[in-house]
């Protein structure tokens, strides 16, 4: 499902990007916001709601608000999270639309145009030197662990404590 290769002018590709994140960003909002409702009926949903990744996405979103929600379109991974504790915080739809809006629209942008050109320069090196290329790819992608996990090591043990705690105080006493 390369952009690249559909033949329609860039701003239909780009319209047809903006849908499907509008829609998917949309949904796991709502989806979100369901989920706080009956998170307690599912223990997969229980633990989505306990998992460092998630409260840490809670407490910025709680913090910051709507922006965080727009900014995450900009990551990879992030994004989901954000958009389900904007739903599950209840953020009002008012303030999260434009930031699905703005965030969408940076994210579109950036899929047809850049990042399909990447995956296009990936396949031409591929093609061109099939071993160098997946050598490359593996050594990037053992760079990235090593990087989370030394990174996760020299996280304060306190931190992810202190994380869950400002979401419980943010939740027990909303503002």
């Amino acid at each position: 499902m390369n952009p690249l290769n559909w033949n329609m002018p860039l701003v239909w590709v780009w319209l047809a990007l903006f849908c499907i994140v509008f829609a998917r960003a949309g949904a796991t909002y709502v989806v979100g916001r369901l989920v706080r409702r009956g998170a307690a009926r599912f223990e997969r949903a229980e633990k989505l709601l306990a998992s460092p990744s998630y409260l840490t996405a809670e407490a910025r979103i709680n913090r910051w608000g709507a922006p965080v929600v727009a900014v995450s379109f900009l990551t990879i991974g992030f994004q989901t999270l954000a958009n389900l504790s904007a739903g599950a915080t209840r953020m009002s739809a008012w303030r999260y639309l434009p930031a699905l809006v703005v965030g969408g629209a940076a994210w579109a942008t950036i899929y047809s145009t850049i990042g399909f050109v990447g995956f296009e320069a990936v396949s031409r090196a591929y093609a061109r030197w099939p071993v160098g290329t997946v050598v490359f790819g593996v050594a990037v992608l053992v760079a990235l662990v090593l990087l989370v996990t030394v990174r996760r090591l020299r996280r304060p043990v306190g931190s992810l404590e202190r994380a869950g705690a400002e979401v419980s105080d943010a939740v027990e006493s909303p503002t």
